[in-house]
């Protein structure tokens, strides 16, 4: 009976692992505009505490690169972090987003 519950519970670990693995390479996506989403991503990170640095444009995708201010600290800015918003037909998708970011941005897209 130990055996069995051994193999048990390396069962459920290695199937929330692949879990957590999926999750991680979804992406979400919404039909508005690139514009508005550039707004929505721009004033979540700020709220959460991030500074934006700078929004590239490569062919049909925005990079949005940003990083994590000092929250009044002194212990300076985090490393420069980035997320994509990839256009597509009549979508935007948001791609490489860390799910906390991206909820707060689906609650905020989702508003009318």
């Amino acid at each position: 009976m130990p055996k069995l519950k051994g193999f048990l519970l390396i069962g459920t670990g290695l199937l929330l692992s692949a879990t957590s693995l999926s999750a991680q390479g979804s992406h979400k996506q919404y039909k508005v505009s690139t514009d508005r989403a550039i707004v929505v991503t721009r004033e979540v990170l700020v709220r959460q505490g991030f500074e934006v640095i700078r929004i590239e444009q490569r062919d049909a995708d925005r990079i949005v690169w940003y990083r994590l201010g000092n929250r009044g600290r002194g212990k300076g800015k985090g490393p420069p972090l980035k997320l994509v918003i990839r256009r597509d037909v009549d979508q935007v998708i948001f791609v490489e987003t860390p799910p906390a970011i991206l909820v707060d941005i689906d609650v905020r897209l989702r508003l009318p």
